[in-house]
């Protein structure tokens, strides 16, 4: 028992040995732990403004008083008991102006910022210094000159820094945004770029005096264990996720990833149609075709096989009197439709009639009125106005992309204007720089050679200095370029590579070298400028600011192109970008800016330098080009016409004798023919000249080929119908005119009103190219139509006179002596009559014709969702302009899309906490708000199309009025702003540096200092100045008092196709209807909204394919409605009409297809002519096989086809295939693929459909004879010549 108690005593005596021995030595070590390593400052750096430290291993000492302010500021942990620290009120000074750039750029995120000032707080000030510090390098000690005291100076330091507290600190901070310049704030603080940033190699940055802030090196040694009798600093972190006090909230989603949540994942994209693995709507197509082959032809055989049973066809009559029996086809009354329709057609036989009667006996009379009204309009043409202004042309005023433009402009200024240069060094090689830091080598590529820089950087100056003159004063690069900082800074913004070297050669070729390294040259600068492009000074021994003379930063994708990745070292061009003012209300401005593009376009075309690949563009090479384009085929167009006019002067000719030849030739007439059609035009260009309305190029290119169709086909409609007419007994010749006009003009004013109708309807179009196309369109037919059954008939009666007086062409006066003519039929009319109509509707052909076009039909169908939709913009160039090697160097080589600008209309009030939050980005926002939503589509920029994160005015703001920063300073005797560089005592922070302080301006105060912002310019001391970035971005209104619009700019991603540019609009709008909606401002009467230059010429493929929909449909019913009304109410022939051209238009989008030709304005204008065109090759059959009187519809549709198909075949056939081949030869490539391939197309198919298919289907599914214009025309014709042809 005794000895188990001394055993217990001796067990809790030596543990009380060992907890007491543990407690000296504690004490021991917490005594030791109580001393500094430095304290207060010594010598200068040489070269420098900064002091070495002052070496001191005793305690820490008081902090005097007036430190107080700063130590709270800083170092609040410190602030208790007597505040003994290992620093004075200098070193605090100090440190506060060494953190001015980290507090601006990531004060943002309050934990990551805690974390750091955390580091340096106890670097520099810590009462515990040697418990992780050592000092390791002095300079010799000294005798400081104030004190008399004996001092050495600290050159180097040993800081042991936990691992865990450097990962927690790297972790709070690494997604901090730099809203100025769209990138991470490790971009600028790191030394690198921000991907390549670690714990480590960020710390080590910034403790090394490469950083130019930092006085002497600080070496970082990193452990979680104790190392050389040091204990590392690893103090307790605060993550990004969580709020530092109660005061603040964790950071925002745009600057910490944890608060995110995961990446957003981009929705799938559709999955494409398909059925059994094949494209669904080629499968269906070719089932439906299947499908009707087996029907069709499955009744005809069956209908064959009955017929022949009964020993009956349609063309072999049951009995012997059928065919000279007139009125066994119209047995039974008619009905009360036919006899009104038949009834109404009798009116306009008998008005066109008289009609031409009286222009045949009055011929000069008509002619003169022709010739005044014909004046009276033409000279409206000295008002005419031709649009080339693309947005003009493309956009409608009342678009909403028309409206975001005018708003973004007027509130922000227009769009600047784009001078932009693509070089690349094709004589170059790669080279390959060693750095003196060990790393691996680093390739060049062959524009970044030096010599190469030199040569680009003399060329950027020469075109600084090029001159224009304009009404006698000369205008230069100064004059016009966009400078952010004037009046304090006038230099030019020149996005260019070299302006990482202040576009100086001295700078360029700035080195730092020994007999023995290269420590620094432009190689060590370009690659941190490339990470760090707002930087005021390089890490690099050079210390060369990267910030470009403009005092904006240029971003490496801006300047750069053909590199992978972010190897920005690989580019393989360099693109030299300068943005011009533009002045849309400034005429006078503007044509300044345009004579010095004029000089630029005509410097940069005559440089000559070999090593040099130059592809450029100015603003107004497009327009000039489409100019010069339009000027160039001018002569295309004329050989065009002359082709045409030449045909049809000599194809309107019935020549029955070699004797008659000078006589029956109608080259007079023809050419009076083809003057009507021109004198159309010019009418309706002039009528509508008038009134205001400009033309377009489309205008001025189509119409006449679009009249010259319809009114050359009704020429030879008239004509031949008189050739082929033999004058009755006792009839005169305006009696014989007057009686064909009353047979062929209801068929002509059948198609030209039907045409009418539909091209006025057209201008119901929001496109100005289509509307304005279709009002001139209509207006000139209609012109056209009113001529020829006017004017024409008149000189055509005149031109009988004279061939009827054996008077020769042209010559009119000289008479010559031949036989008595005498009207016969023409070869092509004979050719149709007896073989070709004959031919098409036997038994076995018309189900082959209805096969193959139903065949055709069906691929056309199948490949409708297939047609591309844009137009390529190289298209638009002539095949040797300049801007196309331009439009091919911007798709290979450019990694960035045009800026796109998230607008918020005025009416929302920033000065509220509740407007703050629904807009900015940083710590207490909305995740909903409008920078957090278009940072979080740029996460997923392949889906949104946005490429980077977007510049924050808002947030920049709240940094730059912190008072903890040095930015937002006011002179205590005046109120006015105090810029950081200024060093005056009278310049104190905005806002106390109290609790209430450090909350974001409201209410007025928000206001007080916008202004200030927004005109202070960035420094060293302060990167958060607004003029350079956001002058233009915030509207302020109301003398200063409110903000108005304002918007928050960043980039799509790269675009090279018109899907591409499409698809990022469409996107872009998407985003801003959802920011919209989740900040439900709508009802407030403002909105969010995305503008970029490009939106107002791509806009109207948004709705293209509506809008197509809409105008070919709404000319379909046009077209419906007048055929059965001028056809006496025959709505079935309306029908066949109607089937037959939404045929020709569907098929035409097969040959779209196959041609590669795309859905644009310039297509949907020649869609909207092939309905109208289609009228002319359909309307005169129809019309032909609804008059007819022959007992069968396959009679009645070989009649209609032998005398209507020979007029239409040499009308429009015969006559456009001349005029259409030569624009194939054509340098435009508008030209050749919107004009020449889609005018082959119109005229094919409509003459196959018109000539071919319509016959077939008509003998078929044609309405029946109606029966009371067979009666009328049996009584009209009974005794004549006439009746023999009504048997046929």
């Amino acid at each position: 028992m005794a000895r188990n108690g001394w055993q217990c005593r001796k067990h809790w005596l030596w543990s009380g040995f060992l907890l007491l021995l543990n407690l000296m030595i504690h004490v021991e070590y917490l005594v030791s732990a109580q001393e500094c390593v430095w304290y207060g400052e010594c010598q200068l750096v040489n070269g420098t403004e900064k002091h070495y430290n002052c070496n001191y291993t005793g305690p820490p000492k008081p902090l005097p008083h007036d430190g107080y302010d700063l130590m709270q500021e800083l170092c609040p942990g410190y602030m208790y008991d007597n505040v003994s620290v290992c620093c004075d009120v200098q070193q605090l000074k100090t440190l506060k102006s060494s953190l001015q750039l980290p507090l601006q750029f990531l004060s943002r995120c309050p934990s990551c910022f805690y974390n750091l000032m955390n580091l340096f707080c106890e670097l520099t000030c810590s009462p515990h210094q040697s418990q992780f510090m050592n000092a390791t390098k002095f300079n010799p000690p000294y005798i400081d000159p104030e004190t008399n005291e004996t001092k050495t100076s600290i050159t180097e330091a040993a800081y042991y820094i936990g691992q865990h507290f450097a990962d927690a600190m790297y972790n709070a901070c690494k997604d901090v945004e730099a809203p100025s310049s769209n990138e991470k704030a490790l971009d600028i603080l790191c030394g690198k770029d921000a991907k390549e940033c670690n714990a480590t190699n960020w710390i080590q940055y910034m403790f090394n005096t490469a950083n130019t802030q930092t006085p002497f090196n600080i070496i970082s040694i990193f452990s979680d264990y104790p190392q050389s009798g040091k204990i590392p600093m690893n103090n307790a972190t605060k993550g990004c996720n969580e709020s530092v006090d109660d005061s603040s909230g964790p950071c925002s989603c745009q600057d910490c990833s944890l608060v995110c949540g995961p990446k957003p994942e981009p929705p799938p994209p559709p999955k494409p149609w398909v059925i059994f693995g094949l494209d669904a709507m080629a499968v269906i197509m070719w089932l439906s075709y299947m499908g009707f082959l087996i029907v069709f032809l499955g009744a005809f055989l069956g209908i064959w096989c009955c017929r022949k049973k009964k020993l009956v066809s349609e063309y072999a009559p049951i009995n012997s009197n059928l065919a000279y029996t007139f009125d066994s086809t119209v047995e039974g009354k008619p009905s009360s439709c036919e006899s009104f329709g038949e009834h109404f057609e009798n009116i306009l036989r008998i008005l066109f009639t008289k009609w031409g009667s009286v222009c045949v006996r009055y011929p000069y009379v008509i002619i003169f009125f022709t010739i005044l009204f014909i004046a009276v309009c033409c000279s409206g043409l000295t008002f005419m106005k031709v649009t080339t202004d693309p947005v003009q042309l493309w956009s409608a005023p009342t678009s909403q992309a028309r409206k975001e433009k005018e708003y973004f402009d007027s509130h922000f200024g227009p769009f600047f204007r784009t001078e932009q240069l693509i070089i690349t060094a094709p004589n170059s090689n790669w080279t390959t720089y060693i750095p003196y830091n060990p790393g691996p080598p680093v390739p060049f590529g062959p524009p970044l050679s030096k010599d190469i820089l030199d040569q680009v950087l003399d060329l950027q100056d020469a075109i600084e200095q090029i001159q224009a003159h304009y009404n006698n004063e000369t205008v230069t690069l100064k004059d016009i370029c966009l400078a952010p900082l004037a009046p304090y800074n006038n230099n030019c913004t020149i996005l260019s590579v070299l302006n990482y070297f202040q576009n100086s050669h001295s700078v360029l070729n700035h080195t730092v070298q020994d007999d023995f390294w290269v420590y620094a040259d432009y190689h060590s600068h370009f690659l941190y400028c490339v990470r760090a492009p707002a930087s005021l000074n390089d890490t690099t021994k050079l210390h060369d600011p990267c910030l470009g003379t403009f005092g904006g930063p240029v971003f490496p994708w801006l300047v750069l192109g053909g590199y992978d990745a972010d190897n920005y070292n690989n580019a393989t061009a360099l693109v030299i970008t300068y943005p011009v003012n533009n002045y849309y209300n400034d005429t006078k401005k503007l044509n300044r800016v345009l004579a010095w593009e004029k000089e630029f376009i005509e410097f940069v075309k005559s440089y000559n330098n070999t090593n040099l690949s130059i592809s450029f563009s100015a603003e107004r090479s497009i327009e000039d080009e489409i100019n010069r384009e339009s000027n160039g085929d001018i002569k295309t167009v004329v050989i065009s016409y002359a082709v045409m006019f030449v045909y049809i002067t000599l194809a309107l000719g019935h020549i029955q004798s070699c004797s008659r030849i000078l006589v029956d030739s109608k080259v007079s007439l023809g050419i009076a023919g083809i003057l009507i059609v021109l004198c159309s035009v010019a009418c309706s260009l002039g009528i509508f000249s008038y009134a205001g309305i400009s033309l377009t190029l489309i205008v001025i290119e189509v119409i006449p080929f679009l009249v010259l169709a319809v009114g050359v086909d009704n020429i030879f409609i008239i004509v031949q119908s008189y050739q082929r007419d033999e004058r009755r007994q006792g009839e005169e010749p305006h009696q014989q005119v007057g009686r064909i006009l009353g047979d062929v003009a209801p068929s002509i004013l059948l198609s030209a009103f039907s045409e009418t109708v539909a091209f006025f309807l057209g201008a119901l179009s929001p496109m100005p190219a289509v509307r304005t196309f279709s009002i001139f369109a209509g207006m000139a037919v209609f012109i056209d139509f009113l001529f020829q059954v006017t004017c024409f008939i008149s000189l055509l009666g005149l031109d009988l006179k004279r061939q009827e007086s054996n008077r020769i062409d042209i010559l009119c006066c000289i008479k010559q002596s031949t036989e008595e003519q005498k009207n016969t039929d023409g070869c092509l009319f004979k050719f149709f009559k007896y073989i070709y109509a004959p031919f098409v509707l036997k038994n076995w052909v018309r189900p082959i014709v209805i096969s193959v076009f139903v065949g055709i039909l069906s691929f056309s169908i199948a490949v409708l969702n297939k047609v591309e939709i844009g137009l390529d913009q190289k298209l638009s160039m002539p095949d040797d302009s300049y801007v196309v090697d331009y439009f091919e160097a911007l798709g290979k080589y450019l990694h960035t899309g045009p800026p796109v600008y998230f607008v918020v209309e005025e009416g929302l009030d920033y000065t509220t906490l509740e407007g703050q939050n629904m807009i900015c980005g940083g710590v207490g926002c909305n995740n909903n708000s409008v920078v957090q939503q278009i940072y979080t589509a740029a996460l997923i920029p392949n889906y949104t199309r946005i490429g980077y994160s977007p510049s924050s005015w808002i947030d920049d703001y709240f940094d730059w009025v912190k008072p903890q920063s040095t930015c937002c300073r006011v002179y205590n005797t005046t109120g006015q702003f105090c810029n950081a560089s200024v060093v005056d005592p009278r310049c104190e922070r905005c806002r106390p540096l109290s609790p209430e302080g450090k909350k974001r301006p409201l209410g007025h105060e928000f206001m007080k200092f916008l202004p200030m912002f927004l005109s202070d310019n960035p420094n060293p001391k302060c990167g958060k100045g607004g003029h350079a970035a956001y002058s233009s971005a915030v509207n302020l209104v109301s003398n200063d008092t409110s903000v108005g619009a304002t918007y928050f700019m960043t980039y799509h991603t790269i675009l090279q196709t018109s899907t591409d540019y499409i698809t990022a609009m469409r996107n872009a709008r998407n985003l801003a209807a959802n920011i919209t909606k989740s900040l439900r401002v709508v009802e407030n009467g403002y909105r969010v909204f995305p503008y970029s230059v490009f939106y107002v010429f791509y806009e109207q493929y948004l709705t293209i394919i509506h809008d197509t929909i809409f105008h070919l449909g709404l000319s379909l019913v046009a077209i419906f409605v007048v055929t059965a009304v001028l056809l006496g109410f025959e709505f079935w022939s309306a029908v066949m009409v109607c089937i037959t051209i939404a045929m020709i238009v569907v098929n035409m989008f097969g040959v779209m297809w196959l041609w590669s030709v795309s859905l644009n304005a310039v297509s949907l204008v020649n869609l909207v002519m092939c309905c109208g065109i289609s009228v002319e090759f359909c309307s005169h059959v129809v019309r032909a096989f609804s008059v007819s009187t022959k007992p069968t519809k396959a009679e009645r549709a070989e009649e209609a086809l032998a005398h209507m198909g020979s007029s239409v075949f040499s009308g429009i056939t015969l006559t456009k295939f001349g005029g259409i081949i030569v624009l194939a030869f054509s340098k435009s490539q508008i030209f050749q693929i919107f004009y020449f391939r889609m005018y082959v197309g119109i005229v094919v198919l409509g003459a196959i459909h018109g000539l071919v298919f319509l016959p077939v289907l008509l003998s078929y599914l044609g309405p029946s004879v109606n029966k009371a214009k067979a009666l009328s025309a049996m009584e009209r014709h009974t005794g004549s010549d006439r009746e023999g042809l009504l048997h046929f």
